[in-house]
């Protein structure tokens, strides 16, 4: 089956129909998505021989049963691809882990002026919309975490940014895995609501 590149908006769109109306939408998002996995490039889209994978995570377990539900009513995604197995993974231990990588494109932006700006991996001051827009999601959660701090892997040599394409709307991404120095809870929380703005459609997520 072929998945066309631009598929973002197709993915997003059935998750948020699994999940159903709930107070995440419009609002700071606390769940991250993973992109699909196994998929080959093709000229016309991504070839999907073998199948393919793709994680769910959240802060709010309630949610997490909402997916599941939704799942189990609906299991027809798009382009031919259809959800045969839910495998349910509890919190890992992450006091000794500090390096994440990401699952789907980290996207960063901010308003300046009339314009708003995509922040790259080596761009100066980037570590800290990363802590600020994590801090934001936690106070949202009720969770502190002083000791946070959060950075990309600046020697890590495959970073790269990439273009997301989403409703016609073209997100200078990046792939590039950050280290997360924070209690275990915070960690742990960042790995399921992923790091960066935009998670809510698929952007962030991390593993």
């Amino acid at each position: 089956m072929i998945v066309p590149y631009a598929h973002q908006h197709l993915l997003t769109g059935k998750i948020h129909k699994w999940i159903g109306q709930n107070k995440e939408h419009g609002q700071i998002s606390l769940y991250s998505f993973s992109t699909l996995e196994g998929g080959k490039t093709a000229k016309e889209g991504l070839k999907f021989e073998n199948g393919s994978s793709f994680f769910f995570s959240c802060h709010d377990p309630e949610l997490a049963k909402k997916l599941i539900k939704g799942v189990q009513a609906d299991p027809k995604m798009f382009c031919g691809l259809k959800v045969i197995e839910l495998i349910l993974q509890e919190d890992p231990d992450l006091v000794e882990k500090e390096r994440f990588y990401t699952a789907s494109p980290i996207f960063i932006k901010r308003k300046e002026g009339d314009k708003i700006k995509h922040y790259r991996y080596d761009d100066i001051g980037v570590s800290d919309f990363l802590r600020e827009t994590l801090l934001s999601k936690m106070k949202k959660a009720g969770l502190e975490d002083e000791t946070l701090s959060v950075e990309f892997d600046k020697e890590y040599c495959k970073a790269k940014c990439k273009v997301v394409h989403y409703n016609g709307v073209k997100n200078k991404a990046n792939v590039c895995p950050v280290i997360i120095k924070a209690k275990p809870e915070t960690k742990v929380f960042a790995w399921n609501v992923g790091l960066g703005n935009s998670t809510g459609i698929g952007l962030g997520a991390i593993k």
